[in-house]
């Protein structure tokens, strides 16, 4: 069985939820349908017409991608300039393009939390805090013999979390009454007569991200047509998701030679260096794509060395001269994705038992050459 092109996002988004995205990220689908069967999905770090002809050889049916393909609203398309011929072979060959840039980076398990494992950062913490998942309090009604049902789901998708700790529920005993309409087909009870029934009120936490996956779920389990529950705003912060990851090293080491440790790891070939070679590192910031503007923020947070790529001539000078190391890989470290993506999406399409193929780009999108 093939996976639904909405059922691939779906997983998708467990990983990197949209609305986590910093304000004005464009991300989410932005090329073609996915309306449609999946029969391989290729996942790319950008979108050139060189990953463009490698999926078509695959016969990938939707390209997941870190950077947009459409960054600016488009005054034309032509399809006799570079860019234009990309989206005319997307398009001629039903390829969906689906985007998670901000998103990507800034959740738990996303491109920072793999670009500091890679490094040997550990428990890296966020630079900067994005996003603050709200959260509410659920409040359901169910009859008692299917109390154990409904909470088992409504846990299972990802309520109760509190901290550490998670499946956190109250539960009360009482009576519910309702009278079912002339029209209605309850559950329990007659038309027109008043009912009285056992039944148990399940209490529990719910972010905001998985609000709506918890509510199917309720909705789902719930034997009742119509399902009484609330759901209350709460003043207490739930989970924060932040942009780039800064924490102590697994051993220290110098300057230099953790510079070979992030071109071994994040596979590139050269990198800019900021700071003496021999300086002792305890601590380091890393933050994927273009974050030379973090440097104030790592050093506050007692960071020797930040990397990050696309850093400029004088936010270098400045660093050096506060005492911070800088490391430059480039942009194009952020591959480390394509990889990391695939597996995501791999594992999730096996537990569903679906016979999606799942495939990393091999295609180098470096623009740069060093010579």
């Amino acid at each position: 069985m093939l996976a639904k092109g909405q059922t691939v996002i779906q997983y998708m988004e467990q990983l990197a939820p949209k609305h986590v995205a910093m304000e004005g990220d464009k991300i989410g689908l932005q090329l073609g349908s996915l309306q449609k069967d999946i029969k391989c999905v290729l996942t790319a770090l950008d979108v050139n017409e060189a990953v463009v002809d490698e999926a078509i050889k695959l016969g990938a049916d939707l390209i997941v991608a870190h950077h947009a393909i459409i960054f600016r609203p488009l005054a034309q398309l032509q399809t006799d300039t570079p860019m234009g011929k990309v989206y005319e072979k997307l398009i001629k060959h039903d390829i969906a393009v689906y985007i998670a840039h901000t998103n990507l980076d800034v959740t738990d398990g996303g491109m920072n939390d793999w670009m500091a494992e890679a490094l040997g950062i550990e428990s890296g913490e966020a630079l900067e805090d994005i996003h603050t998942d709200r959260l509410h309090k659920l409040v359901v009604f169910v009859p008692k013999d299917h109390h154990r049902q409904v909470l088992e789901a409504i846990l299972n998708a990802g309520a109760g979390a509190i901290g550490q700790y998670s499946h956190c529920s109250f539960n009360m005993e009482g009576q519910g009454t309702f009278v079912p309409g002339a029209a209605t087909d309850p559950y329990i009870g007659t038309p027109g007569k008043l009912e009285t029934v056992e039944e148990m009120r399940i209490e529990t936490i719910v972010p905001e991200s998985l609000q709506k996956r918890v509510i199917q779920a309720m909705l789902k389990s719930h034997p009742y047509e119509e399902v009484a529950y609330d759901l209350y705003p709460m003043d207490l912060k739930g989970r924060t998701f932040g942009l780039g990851r800064v924490g102590k090293l697994s051993e220290p080491v110098t300057l230099g030679e953790f510079v070979e440790r992030v071109k071994e790891k994040l596979d590139v070939p050269f990198v800019r260096v900021v700071g003496d070679l021999n300086r002792p590192l305890r601590k380091a910031a890393v933050v994927g794509g273009s974050g030379g503007k973090y440097w104030k923020a790592s050093m506050f947070r007692g960071a020797d060395v930040l990397v990050t790529g696309d850093i400029d001539y004088h936010t270098a000078q400045d660093a050096q001269m506060a005492g911070i190391a800088l490391i430059d890989p480039g942009h194009n470290a952020e591959k480390i994705m394509k990889a990391k993506v695939s597996e995501w999406l791999e594992l999730k399409l096996r537990e569903g038992k679906y016979e999606t193929k799942v495939y990393a780009s091999g295609v180098d999108t470096e623009p740069f050459r060093f010579i």
